[in-house]
């Protein structure tokens, strides 16, 4: 899952930079509201964590913009931006009007610094989940199920040791199952603007996941991408 963070304060970013990346998402950083413009002009991310005292505007700007935009397809068949990105302001504004008309401008969701970096992290997984159209916490189709609050994966009830990337290949798939994913799709939902991307980097991942989960796990459309089938077999 990749995740826009849009704040000024460079402390504070970087230690959500860290400590989300820890947790298994991929992380970018804007400063301000154009470049984070920009970014959600050019790039697709499932969630956004929104500062609203940004130095060349008000993050409730951006918000607005965003929620108010006309969708284009960008280059990777996406629709870009995307007006429906889960929004979760931010911010040391915390006074309940402020959190009102926050939300009423469309955010999703509204934390006050100082925050607990768990609670944020348990709205931000809320959001994401929300966004894909589950009510369960968990994510379940024929003998898999995914949790990923607790980053595991279990086959018919067996835990089953994945690596990070292993896991965040698998819970991509299982979100968008029905749905073909490019190569360049998925790495664009697991790497950041700065991560090291090798050129068979997810065929290696696929590989190892269908050698843990079964060969028909994870099926491959010759020259479009990979899928996993809407029904379990």
């Amino acid at each position: 899952m990749r995740i826009l963070v849009i704040e000024d304060d460079a402390g504070i970013a970087a230690g959500l930079r860290t400590t989300l990346q820890q947790r298994g998402y991929a992380v970018d950083v804007c400063g301000d509201v154009a470049s984070a413009w920009s970014a959600l002009r050019t790039e697709r991310f499932d969630a956004v964590l929104l500062d609203l005292g940004l130095p060349d505007a008000d993050g409730s700007v951006l918000l607005q913009r965003l929620r108010s935009a006309p969708a284009t397809v960008g280059a990777s068949g996406a629709a870009l931006p995307n007006p429906a990105t889960p929004v979760l302001i931010v911010t040391a504004r915390d006074q309940v009007q402020q959190r009102i008309a926050g939300l009423d401008m469309g955010a999703d969701d509204y934390v006050a610094k100082p925050f607990d970096i768990d609670e944020l992290d348990a709205r931000l997984r809320a959001l994401l989940r929300r966004a894909a159209g589950r009510a369960a916490p968990t994510i379940r189709h024929g003998g898999i199920e995914l949790d990923p609050a607790a980053r595991t994966v279990r086959l018919h009830g067996q835990l089953v040791e994945m690596s990070p990337r292993e896991f965040s290949v698998l819970r991509v798939l299982l979100e968008a199952r029905g749905h073909v994913l490019s190569r360049q799709q998925i790495e664009e939902r697991l790497y950041s603007w700065d991560a090291a991307i090798e050129s068979n980097a997810v065929e290696v991942h696929i590989h190892h996941l269908r050698r843990k989960l079964g060969s028909g796990s994870i099926l491959t459309m010759r020259g479009v991408g990979y899928f996993i089938p809407q029904e379990a077999a």
